[in-house]
């Protein structure tokens, strides 16, 4: 059974005035994270299939088709099971 370890490379906190945390997908896996997640949140704007602004339980973030994805006002053991929902 697949694991959020099995999507995620990296969970960084950022710093600064507006708290967040980072989250990098496995290159190889990404492609398949980003389609998961886009079926399971609600899509607030895409700029040219390259950022996409999302909201998923009243938490807002953003996520690049890098494999990146940054999300606003989540605390890093919280992102755990938010993540286990989108990617699971």
């Amino acid at each position: 059974m697949a694991t959020v370890e099995d999507y995620v490379a990296s969970i960084e906190e950022t710093c600064g005035e507006e708290k967040g945390v980072i989250v990098i997908f496995k290159y190889d896996k990404k492609g398949e994270a980003i389609a998961r997640i886009l079926k399971k949140a609600k899509l607030k704007n895409s700029f040219s299939g390259v950022i996409y602004e999302l909201v998923f339980r009243d938490i807002s973030f953003r996520v690049f088709s890098s494999g990146k994805a940054i999300f606003s006002g989540a605390s890093k053991e919280a992102l755990h099971d938010i993540l286990a929902e989108l990617l699971l």
